[in-house]
C-alpha cells in the first residue's frame, strides 16, 4: 500500500477515479522509492475526456530508469488498457531538463494541463525558448502533411481509412496549435474549441477541415480530408513566416 496521499483525484471524471487510484498504487508498489512522481495530463485533466477516442495519459518520473521494472509493468498493460489508462511516459528529472529544446510542444501540453497525483511536480515551473517552439511547430506541421499524403496512398480508396487518418492527425494538431498560441503570448490552457477560435483569428480565415477532424460527429469523408490538408498547409505557411 502507498504511504503517500494521492492529490487531485477529485478533478477527474468520477468513473475513472477508482481505476486511476489503483493504477497509482500499482506503480508505487512496483517501482518503490524509485518513483519520484506520477502526473496525469491532457483531456483527463481538461474535463474533455471521451472514452471513444481518449486514454488517460500520464508521466511516471523515475529517479533512474529501471528496465526490469518496466518489464514487470508491461505484464499488466492489457488490463490497464481496458480501463482506458495509457502506458506511462517514463522520464527522469535530467531527461526533462535536457529535452525542453527537443520536445517543447509536448512539455507545454503537460505544463498547461496536469495533475501530479503523488511525488514532485516536475512540470509546473518549466520554461521554454520561443525559437525551439517555433521550429517544432514548423516541423510537426510538415510531418503531418507528409503523413496525410502517405495516408491517401495507403487508403487505396477506402473512405473508412481516411476517417481514422483525420482523427489520428487531430491530436497532434491540437498540440501544435497550442504551441502557436504560446508564441503569441496566449499561454493559459484553453479548451480545444477556444484554441480553434484563436487560431482562426491568427490565420484570418475559417479552418473547416480542422474543425471537422476534431468533431467525432462530423463525417470524415474525402471532402473533409481535402479541407484538412489545405488547413494544415496554410498553417505551415503562417508558422514558416514567423
Amino acid at each position: 500500500m502507498m504511504t503517500q496521499t494521492l492529490v487531485g483525484l477529485d478533478r477527474i471524471i468520477e468513473n475513472l477515479r477508482t481505476p486511476v487510484r489503483n493504477y497509482a498504487e500499482f506503480l508505487h508498489e512496483i517501482a518503490g522509492e524509485n518513483a519520484k512522481g506520477l502526473t496525469l495530463f491532457g483531456s483527463i485533466v481538461a474535463g474533455s475526456f471521451d472514452v471513444r477516442r481518449h486514454s488517460v495519459r500520464n508521466v511516471l518520473v523515475f529517479d533512474k530508469v529501471d528496465l526490469s521494472v518496466l518489464r514487470r509493468m508491461a505484464a499488466h498493460g492489457i488490463k490497464l488498457g481496458k480501463t482506458h489508462i495509457a502506458a506511462p511516459l517514463v522520464m527522469t528529472p535530467d531527461y526533462i531538463k535536457s529535452s525542453l529544446d527537443t520536445f517543447p510542444l509536448e512539455f507545454i501540453e503537460i505544463k498547461q494541463q496536469h495533475i501530479t497525483l503523488f511525488g514532485e511536480d516536475y512540470f509546473d515551473s518549466l520554461e521554454f525558448n520561443s525559437a525551439h517552439i517555433r521550429l517544432q511547430c514548423e516541423r510537426d506541421l510538415k510531418s503531418i502533411l507528409i503523413g496525410l499524403r502517405q495516408g491517401v496512398l495507403a487508403a487505396t480508396g477506402r473512405e473508412k481509412f481516411l476517417d481514422a487518418l483525420q482523427a489520428d492527425a487531430s491530436e497532434g494538431l491540437m498540440r501544435t496549435l497550442r504551441g502557436m498560441l504560446w508564441l503569441k503570448d496566449q499561454r493559459d490552457a484553453k479548451p480545444a474549441a477556444d484554441v480553434l477560435v484563436e487560431i482562426e483569428k491568427l490565420a484570418e480565415s475559417k479552418l473547416p477541415g480542422l474543425r471537422a477532424a476534431m468533431n467525432l460527429d462530423t463525417p470524415h469523408n474525402w471532402s473533409a480530408f481535402e479541407q484538412l490538408y489545405c488547413d494544415v498547409e496554410g498553417l505551415g505557411k503562417i508558422v514558416d513566416a514567423w
